[in-house]
């Protein structure tokens, strides 16, 4: 008997401390693995963004620059401007606006750039591209703040294979790359100050959706959507955080960020909203159209890259990467379209799986899209084109990446197999897509308005002796203006000869362009021509006048493709009409 009592006594006191023992151990390896989970996350989320910036660094050299992807430059070198875009400090001109809804904070960013780097190709992209791998860095933290590790990784994984995304951030004709750093910055800050109750976060997202603003006003379509929404899906949590200092902090750094665009509207008579307040729903079907091809990813084929049928001399592919993306197209079939839009649907209908914060979350992003979206539907001249669509996401990477997390949770230890194959196919696709605008691009080059030919364009008149230079089509004058650093002389040449009447301000104006002869005009060949026959029609008025055009020269592509026609007119002058 004492025997036994002194067992019972000596293992009572080991099966206590050996409890003790294995809670310790549990919670250690519990913190160890979750440690490591959240390194690898970070890890593979560091991933994404290096491919990203990968993927836009192949694309960089083998599209000429848009018209628009160089009209920031012109903050700093067009001549003149309007006065209401320009602050006027001492004897210093700081300009504010581009356009009444265009800010000047991207020229601000690339002045330093260009005076230290020089004005190239490189240097115009890739200070968006890294903008553009920021963004889905944030992204990730985002998401891991509101809805967790594994819809993070879903989420930013298929933003960085999306090809619409890549294309539209490395080109940024939109512009849309500081848009999406700015605002999901700015989310990002947000959703700090509603977890950490700081305010320092508070003033930094609101400060960081003001300069959204000035960079872009239709940011506005976007950060309503956000405000509306967290509105219907937060209303009691965010009145119960709402104080008098916090709303001043918020309104504060608002104006603060955005206090260029705000000097700009009370100088114009709020210019912003009289230019982009147009009403116009002729063409929603159009424009949901454009939707959908943003999500699948077809929406860019045969308008920034050449279609086969418009390429007579195609390029071989050079480099091991050039040969492989050729043979990865045609084994993958040429596709067009990625799974992205079948997986939103598919989102969608999964959503009821996801509970608490998220299904408030996914209610939230959905919320926030749809207030945009109408927004450009209903906007007349918006909504249309990818560079506006674009500045949707990434919330449907946001809603697909919470609505999977949740629904593989659903199925147990199922769960990461199932979604991980899922997730493969999704990205799969996504990749594919992004190949075929590659090896589309290798092999035909860019379409009229990213056509090469602006390069040896600029490298020409570099060397040219001319008064003016009158640019009679739309597509290269302000990327001339900014690859010449604003030292060629290049003018509008078209807005007279469109006219379908011309007045005799407009004869006098058309006869001293082409009586000077050391006035130089540049047009594209018809078939790149924009303005149809606007080349033509000021020959022919030049001819009426007793002129003749003397080619200076005709510039091809890459490919040989004759784009550009240099001339100027020779012979006495004399007083014409246009018949």
């Amino acid at each position: 008997m004492p025997k036994t009592v002194s067992i019972q006594f000596v293992v009572g006191p080991l099966h206590a401390g050996s409890v003790h023992l294995a809670f310790f151990v549990s919670y250690a390896s519990a913190t160890i693995s979750f440690r490591l989970r959240a390194k690898l996350s970070s890890l593979s989320a560091l991933a994404v963004c290096f491919f990203f910036l990968m993927a836009g660094f192949a694309f960089l050299p083998h599209l000429g620059i848009e018209n628009d992807e160089a009209i920031f430059a012109n903050a700093f070198y067009k001549p003149g401007g309007s006065e209401e875009y320009v602050y006027t400090l001492g004897h210093s001109r700081l300009p504010l606006m581009l356009m009444s809804y265009l800010g000047t904070l991207k020229s601000w960013i690339y002045r330093p750039v260009f005076r230290l780097l020089g004005t190239r190709v490189y240097t115009l992209r890739i200070p968006v591209l890294l903008a553009g791998a920021a963004s889905i860095w944030l992204f990730y933290q985002l998401m891991r703040r509101v809805a967790g590790e594994r819809a993070a990784l879903i989420g930013c994984g298929l933003l960085s294979v999306d090809a619409i995304y890549l294309l539209a951030t490395c080109f940024d004709w939109g512009p849309v790359a500081l848009q999406h750093l700015l605002v999901v910055g700015g989310a990002l800050a947000l959703a700090r100050f509603w977890q950490d109750r700081n305010e320092l976060a508070l003033a930094v997202g609101f400060f960081l959706f003001g300069l959204a603003l000035w960079d872009k006003a239709v940011a506005i379509w976007l950060l309503s959507g956000l405000g509306i929404a967290a509105v219907m899906t937060m209303p009691r949590q965010i009145f119960d955080r709402l104080t008098a200092r916090r709303l001043a902090v918020a309104v504060l750094a608002l104006a603060f960020g955005a206090m260029p665009l705000i000097v700009y509207n009370v100088r114009s008579g709020l210019g912003t909203l009289q230019g982009t307040t147009t009403f116009d729903a002729s063409d929603i079907p159009g424009k949901a159209r454009a939707l959908r091809g943003t999500l699948n990813g077809s929406v860019l084929f045969g308008w920034l890259t050449a279609e086969n049928w418009q390429t007579q001399s195609p390029h071989a592919p050079r480099g091991w990467l050039q040969r492989a993306s050729a043979t990865i197209a045609q084994w993958t079939g040429n596709p067009r379209h990625s799974f992205l839009f079948y997986a939103f649907c598919a989102a969608l209908l999964l959503t009821p799986l996801a509970k608490g914060a998220g299904l408030r979350a996914i209610v939230f992003a959905l919320v926030a899209m749809a207030v945009a979206w109408c927004q450009m539907a209903f906007a007349a001249g918006a909504g249309g084109g990818a560079h506006h669509v674009i500045l949707l996401w990434p919330l449907p990477q946001m809603v697909i990446g919470i609505s999977f997390a949740a629904a593989s949770r659903r199925l147990g230890r199922a769960g990461i197999p199932v979604l991980a194959s899922i997730l493969v196919v999704l990205m799969g696709s996504g990749l594919a897509v992004m190949n075929e605008y590659y090896a589309q691009t290798v092999r035909n080059g860019g379409a009229v308005a990213w056509n090469d030919a602006i390069f040896p364009l600029s490298d020409y008149m570099k060397g040219a002796t001319s008064r003016s230079v009158f640019c009679l089509d739309w597509g290269f004058l302000d990327t001339l203006r900014m690859l010449s650093n604003g030292k060629l002389p290049v003018r509008v040449g078209s807005e007279q000869i469109s006219k379908p009447e011309l007045s005799l301000e407009d004869h006098r104006q058309l006869n001293g362009m082409i009586s000077e002869p050391d006035n130089v005009f540049l047009a594209h060949t018809k078939d790149f021509e924009f303005g149809r026959g606007l080349s033509a029609r000021l020959i022919q008025y030049a001819g009426n006048a007793g002129l003749h055009r003397e080619i200076l020269a005709v510039i091809s592509d890459s490919f040989g493709r004759p784009v550009f026609e240099v001339y100027r007119f020779a012979g006495p002058p004399q007083v014409s009409t246009l018949r």
